[in-house]
């Protein structure tokens, strides 16, 4: 799963920032926004293919892949809030 598409890292990225990251919120906004189109004109068969399934047999990797790209995305954003002394020392 560490393979995750930047495409499909930023569609989870985009439904956390509209509504939360935390399940099933983020599960709700992503089969809205796949839906609806409203990412890049992305909707489920595109997802599907960049390896989303909204699919209960899928569910336990979706939830996996979501945890992922938030948690990496955390981590990122409290990197890069540290002081640039911390970051070069």
């Amino acid at each position: 799963m560490d393979d995750i598409s930047p495409k499909l890292r930023d569609f989870v990225l985009f439904c956390a920032q509209r509504r939360s990251p935390e399940w099933p919120a983020i599960y709700d906004e992503m089969t809205r926004v796949a839906g609806r189109k409203l990412f890049q004109g992305l909707g489920y068969q595109d997802l599907k293919q960049l390896g989303l399934s909204f699919s209960l047999s899928g569910m336990d990797k979706t939830i996996q892949l979501v945890k992922q790209v938030t948690s990496q995305n955390h981590q990122q954003e409290a990197f890069c809030s540290l002081p640039s002394k911390m970051i070069s020392s």
